[in-house]
């Protein structure tokens, strides 16, 4: 297995793959709560079987390329997790998505993996687009599109079932040139 190192507080990005359920089961745990408010994974991962099935579904993306989950390490345990959600690469396009636990917060982690995993989307494997979808209440997810030097498109007025809630969303971009050029810059 290999790691991406995130920075100098030993903070890493590896693949999630099924056989970690259990870890991906207390971290989800962990996180309920927090992560639930604008993320419907807690109420899909609930038990060892739904958390295998979730990592397994991403191991069959990966080998689709169509898609990636890499979690984020902090201290040894997992704290979070980075997606490409979709991923076309004959159209080149990608969407990514993110969530921390409430232990990891506040520390750049979403923002130096989603860096990371973008990047290989862009360089790698060619991706022209990659959107961020996120709800219009979610400040921290926006302030990472922002970070990561994407644009805000537009608004999908009430467009997001939550919990019985219906929520704007926001789909924020960044394009292949722009990245490139951004990465450029010192």
């Amino acid at each position: 297995m290999y790691a991406i190192s995130l920075g100098d507080d030993g903070a890493q990005l590896r693949p999630l793959e099924p056989w970690q359920a259990p870890e991906f089961l207390a971290h989800m745990d962990r996180g309920r709560e927090f992560i639930g408010r604008h993320n419907a994974l807690p109420d899909v991962v609930t038990d060892l079987e739904s958390s295998r099935a979730y990592l397994r579904t991403y191991a069959e993306k990966a080998a689709a390329d169509t898609g990636r989950i890499h979690g984020i390490w902090a201290g040894g345990e997992l704290v979070g997790a980075v997606i490409l959600r979709t991923m076309d690469v004959a159209q080149g396009t990608a969407e990514a998505g993110c969530w921390l636990e409430p232990s990891a917060v506040g520390r750049g982690l979403v923002t130096r993996a989603a860096r990371v995993l973008i990047d290989w989307a862009v360089e790698e494997r060619g991706i022209h687009r990659v959107e961020w979808w996120v709800s219009a209440g979610n400040e921290p997810s926006i302030a990472v599109a922002r970070r990561l030097g994407m644009t805000r498109d537009g608004v999908l007025r009430e467009s997001h079932l939550h919990r019985g809630e219906r929520h704007d969303e926001e789909i924020w971009s960044v394009l292949a040139p722009d990245w490139r050029a951004a990465k450029r810059q010192p």
